[in-house]
C-alpha cells in the first residue's frame, strides 16, 4: 500500500512538471532548469509583467536580487524577438546583430519622419531602398498602430515612397533614440563649424566685391547724386554687397542696419543688443548711390526721388525661414540714408515667463492681464520690447474660446487664431477707426499697436470701459508717467481711473557673457554710489563684462583665445527690465485728485511695486548684467536719478560719498569718512 502511494505521489509531481513546462515559455523553462528563479516565482513575475509592462528581465533582477547572465539576456532577447514576430506578423530586427547606419537613421529623420512622429509614435526609420517601388523600412515598437501606420502612410506617399515594417523591443528603440541623440549633437556641431566657415569666408569674399566695384561704376560723380544711373543698381557686384549686409545681420542677430553716407565713405552699422557697432570696414563714397538704390529697389521705393523720406518693406527667404525688413530712406547731406528694422518672428521667443526674471512682477503681469476687462498699459522708449511683451500676453491668452483682434502698424508678429489689422493711413484707417470697427466685431481681447492722440486714447478706453481688455502701448519714461501722459493728451481723470488696470514700463538691457564675465566684488563707495550695500563679513560678489578693444579682438582671433559666444563684446542678447504699477483704490483717489507723477509713484512704491532702478539692481546681483548697463540704460531716465538719492538718504549723509548714516555710526563705513567732517 505504502509502495502504491509513493508510485501516485511520484506520478503527480511528474504531472505537475509536465504541466508547469507546459505553462512558460522555453526561456522561463531554462531560467527554472539554470536554477536562477523558481516556479512560483517564476509564474509571479509573469503576472507582475503583465501587469506593469515592464521587462520580464527587469522584473526578475529585481525580484532576486541578481543580474541575468549575458547568455540569459542573449537568449531572453531571441526568444523575445521570435515571440514578437509571431504576434505581428512582420520580421523583427535586433540592432547588435545587423547593425544600424546612425548617420542614415538621423538623415531620414531630419529630412523625412520627424522626430516628433517617431517620440509619439515610437518608430525609427533605419535606412531607404531603390526597388520598385522605392520603400522605407521604419523599425516600430507596436507595428499594429493604426495611427502611427496612416502618419506614416501619408508622409510617404508624398514622396513616392512604400512602408516596410519590422518590429523593435521598447529597450532596443530606447538605445538607438539615445544613439540619435548623440549623433545630432555632432551633426549639429560640424553644421555650426561650416556655418562659422561660410560666414568668414563671405567677409573675405567683401573685399573683393567691393575691389570689383570700381569697374561697374563710373568715376564721373555729381556732387548732389542727381545723375544716378539707376542701371548701376542691377550690376552683379552691387546685389551681391547688399545681400551680403543682409545675410551678416540676420547671423548676427542685429536688430537694425544702418546705411550711412559719410563725406568720404559708406558706412555700415549694425545695432546688436541695443548698441549700435561698425560692421564692415568703411566702403569707398562711389558705391553710395548704387547701394542706396539697390535697397530703395528691394523696397518697391521710388529711385527717382531723393529729396523727401520714404517707407518700404523687403521681404526675403533665409535658411528656409521669411524675414521682413521695415525700410525707411532719409535725404541727408551726403546722400539718402538707409535704416532697417529686422522683423524676424523665428528668432523671437513668445512667453511672459521668458521675459519677466521676477516672479512677483511675473504674477502681477498675468494677473492683469487675465481680467475680462479694462485697460492695460505698456510704456518705454522705440526698441525696449514693448510689441514682444503684448504679443507674450496674447499668446497666453489665445484659445478657441476668445476672440483677439490687434490693429497694428506695422504687423510685426503673425499669430494663428488672432485677427491682425493693418494700419493704412492714406485709406482712413487709423488707430481709431479700426478700434471702432473692432467694437461691431463681438472682441474680447484688443490690442492697439500704439496710442498717440486723445481720439484713439478715449476710443481705447471707452472699449475697455464696456466689457473688452484692451492693450496698448505708450511713450513715458515710467509707469506712473502714463497717467500724466494720457492726461496731457486730453483724457479726462475719471475716465482713466474707471479703466485703468495698471502700467507695465520696461526697458532692454545687455546681458553679461556668461562665458568669459568677470566676478569682482565692488567696493563700498561703488555700492553706495548705486544705492547698494554690503556687509563688511559678506563682500558682495557681481560681474563686469570682459569688453575687448579691436585691436584685442584681432590679437585674441589670432591666438585662439577670443571667447566664440560674444565675440569680445562681453555682452550677449538682452535680458528685460521691469516695472508694474497696480491701478489700487490709491493710485485711483491721487488720479482723480489729479496728483503729481512723483505723488503716484510714491504711493505705487509704498504698494510694492518694483520700480525699474530696483529691478535692474536685482538683475546685477544675480549676476544677468552690469553696474555699466545700469548706468547705461536706467540712469538716463528722468526721476530715476532722484529715486536713487533717495534711497540712499537718511538722518545722517555721508559728506564724501553721500551714503545714508546710522545715528549710532561714528565713521562711514563704505568710504571709512570720520562722520563729523
Amino acid at each position: 500500500m505504502s509502495s502504491l502511494s509513493s508510485s501516485n505521489l511520484s506520478s503527480s509531481k511528474r504531472s505537475r512538471a509536465v504541466a508547469l513546462r507546459n505553462y512558460f515559455s522555453p526561456f522561463g523553462n531554462k531560467l527554472i532548469e539554470a536554477g536562477y528563479v523558481g516556479p512560483d516565482q517564476m509564474k509571479q513575475a509573469l503576472v507582475e509583467t503583465r501587469k506593469s509592462g515592464r521587462p520580464l528581465t527587469e522584473v526578475l533582477q529585481v525580484m532576486t536580487g541578481e543580474p541575468l547572465s549575458p547568455d540569459l539576456l542573449r537568449q531572453y532577447k531571441k526568444h523575445h524577438l521570435f515571440e514578437l514576430k509571431i504576434l505581428y506578423g512582420v520580421d523583427s530586427i535586433d540592432p547588435e546583430v545587423s547593425p544600424v547606419a546612425d548617420r542614415q537613421m538621423a538623415e531620414l529623420i531630419n529630412s523625412l519622419i520627424s522626430f516628433d512622429i517617431c517620440r509619439r509614435h515610437r518608430i525609427l526609420p533605419l535606412s531607404q531602398h531603390g526597388g520598385e517601388p522605392p520603400s522605407v523600412l521604419v523599425a516600430m515598437v507596436d507595428p499594429d498602430n493604426l495611427a502611427a501606420q496612416d502618419d506614416l502612410n501619408r508622409i510617404l506617399r508624398a514622396k513616392n515612397l512604400e512602408l516596410r515594417r519590422m518590429v523593435i523591443t521598447q529597450e532596443d528603440y530606447d538605445r538607438l533614440l539615445e544613439q540619435y541623440h548623440e549623433l545630432q549633437g555632432e551633426i549639429d556641431a560640424e553644421n555650426e563649424r561650416l556655418k562659422q566657415e561660410a560666414a568668414m569666408n563671405k567677409m573675405a569674399d567683401l573685399t573683393a566685391i567691393v575691389g570689383n566695384l570700381d569697374a561697374s561704376i563710373s568715376d564721373a560723380e555729381d556732387e548732389s547724386h542727381d545723375a544716378l544711373d539707376s542701371n548701376d543698381a542691377d550690376q552683379a557686384p552691387i546685389i551681391n554687397l547688399v545681400n551680403k549686409i543682409l545675410a551678416k545681420a540676420l547671423q548676427e542677430g542685429t536688430s537694425d542696419i544702418h546705411v550711412e553716407p559719410q563725406e568720404e565713405t559708406l558706412r555700415i552699422r549694425f545695432r546688436k543688443d541695443g548698441v549700435l557697432q561698425q560692421a564692415f570696414d568703411p566702403l569707398p563714397r562711389k558705391v553710395t548711390p548704387a547701394v542706396v538704390a539697390r535697397f530703395k529697389i528691394m523696397a518697391d521705393l521710388d529711385i527717382a526721388e531723393r529729396r523727401l523720406p520714404q517707407d518700404g518693406k523687403i521681404r526675403r527667404i533665409y535658411q528656409g525661414r521669411k524675414v521682413d525688413f521695415r525700410v525707411n530712406t532719409l535725404p541727408s547731406r551726403y546722400g539718402e540714408k538707409v535704416c532697417l528694422r529686422i522683423l524676424d518672428n523665428s528668432a523671437t521667443q513668445l512667453g511672459l515667463d521668458k521675459l519677466i526674471t521676477n516672479q512677483e512682477t511675473l504674477q502681477i503681469v498675468r494677473d492683469l492681464a487675465s481680467r475680462p476687462f479694462g485697460l492695460f498699459l505698456v510704456t518705454g522708449p522705440t526698441g525696449s520690447g514693448k510689441s514682444t511683451s503684448l504679443y507674450s500676453v496674447l499668446a497666453e491668452r489665445n484659445n478657441p474660446g476668445v476672440n483677439i483682434s490687434t490693429a497694428e502698424d506695422p504687423i510685426e508678429y503673425s499669430l494663428p487664431g488672432i485677427t491682425q489689422v493693418q494700419v493704412i493711413r492714406e485709406k482712413g484707417m487709423n488707430f481709431a477707426s479700426i478700434l471702432r470697427a473692432f467694437m461691431r466685431q463681438d472682441p474680447d481681447v484688443i490690442l492697439v499697436g500704439e496710442t498717440r492722440d486723445v481720439e484713439t486714447a478715449k476710443t481705447a478706453i471707452e472699449a475697455a470701459l464696456t466689457g473688452h481688455l484692451v492693450l496698448t502701448t505708450l511713450h513715458t519714461n515710467d509707469a506712473p508717467g502714463a497717467v500724466a501722459r494720457l492726461d496731457e493728451m486730453g483724457v479726462e481723470p475719471f475716465m482713466i481711473s474707471g479703466a485703468l488696470l495698471g502700467v507695465l514700463a520696461q526697458r532692454l538691457m545687455r546681458r553679461v557673457c556668461s562665458e568669459c564675465r568677470v566676478a569682482y566684488h565692488p567696493t563700498k563707495a561703488e555700492l553706495a554710489r548705486f544705492g547698494l550695500s554690503a556687509s563688511n563679513d559678506d563682500e558682495m560678489t557681481i560681474y563686469k563684462a570682459n569688453k575687448l578693444t579691436a585691436d584685442e579682438i584681432t590679437e585674441a582671433k589670432q591666438n585662439g583665445t577670443l571667447c566664440e559666444k560674444c565675440g569680445g563684446s562681453g555682452y550677449k542678447g538682452r535680458v528685460g527690465v521691469y516695472e508694474v504699477m497696480r491701478n489700487t483704490e490709491r493710485i485711483q483717489s491721487l488720479i482723480n485728485e489729479g496728483a503729481t507723477t512723483d505723488r503716484i509713484k510714491e504711493a505705487a512704491v509704498e504698494e510694492g511695486m518694483i520700480t525699474i532702478l530696483a529691478y535692474s539692481l536685482q538683475l546685477v546681483q544675480e549676476g544677468h548684467t552690469t553696474l555699466e548697463e545700469v548706468e547705461r540704460v536706467t540712469f538716463t531716465d528722468t526721476g530715476l536719478e532722484a529715486e536713487l538719492k533717495a534711497k540712499r538718504k537718511s538722518s545722517l549723509e555721508c559728506k564724501t560719498c553721500h551714503a545714508g548714516l546710522e545715528p549710532e555710526w561714528m565713521d562711514c563705513p563704505y568710504c571709512m569718512t570720520p562722520r563729523f567732517t
